[in-house]
């Protein structure tokens, strides 16, 4: 049973369509990369899966049960979370509040998972009484990872989670990605480092204007020519 299916997907914004039938699938504990130029519809897709775009044409499946159009907190309540590229933390709320919202849906302790973050993200452990807004671009990256990571989430979307960052940071972020896939997390991954995301992923797509041009094992994608040469800079 795939751990999330989606089947060829019309839809985007207004009466303005994105998707032109693009189909995704993940499986449980895979890291998926979806790659492509801009504007090609990689991030739609996300938002997509995460019930933030009217989806006219086909379905959207999470463990075999249809999510198809369900808002996103009932997204969030499936075991799905999801970490925009812009806007992904609380700036005025310190490092640990924003990590306490990131939990908001549950009514247990919390304590072990802060913990986990701590873990995987130390700078942000002497930080956390920090206001987020007063971090650097890799660390408020962290702390949006780490806030959806408190609800222990099956399946982690990454918008461009490397957006923005210095290679120091952008090298960090990626081995945390592996990290939280080591857990037993699925992660869908919107990135434009390709070439670097590929080479930590199982499998890529390469969505184009809308529509999917290509799908393969990441292996595969990296060694065919054409790709490189289109969409990984040779």
């Amino acid at each position: 049973m795939s751990l999330l299916l989606v089947e060829n997907i019309t839809g985007g914004y207004g009466g303005t369509d994105i998707l032109h039938g693009v189909s995704l699938q993940v499986e449980p504990g895979e890291i998926v990369s979806i790659i492509g130029p801009n504007g090609a519809g990689k991030s739609t897709a996300m938002k997509a899966v995460f019930g933030l775009i009217a989806i006219r044409k086909g379905m959207v499946k999470f463990k075999n049960q249809v999510i198809t159009g369900l808002r996103p907190d009932l997204v969030v309540r499936r075991g799905i979370c999801y970490v925009p590229q812009e806007h992904n933390v609380f700036p005025s709320l310190t490092v640990q509040e924003n990590l306490e919202m990131g939990a908001f849906v549950r009514n247990d302790d919390i304590s072990g998972e802060i913990g986990q973050v701590f873990e995987l993200f130390p700078p942000l452990k002497d930080k956390r009484k920090v206001p987020a807004g007063n971090l650097s671009g890799g660390q408020r990256q962290m702390v949006a990872m780490g806030r959806a990571l408190m609800l222990k989430p099956e399946l982690l979307l990454l918008d461009e989670p490397s957006a923005g960052l210095s290679p120091l940071f952008i090298d960090l972020i990626f081995e945390r990605v592996q990290e939280i896939n080591n857990l037993g997390v699925g992660i869908l991954m919107v990135e434009q480092n390709a070439k670097q995301a590929l080479t930590f992923s199982h499998r890529g797509y390469i969505l184009v204007m809308g529509c999917n041009r290509y799908e393969d094992t990441a292996e595969n994608l990296l060694a065919n020519q054409e790709v490189a040469e289109m969409f990984l800079g040779g």
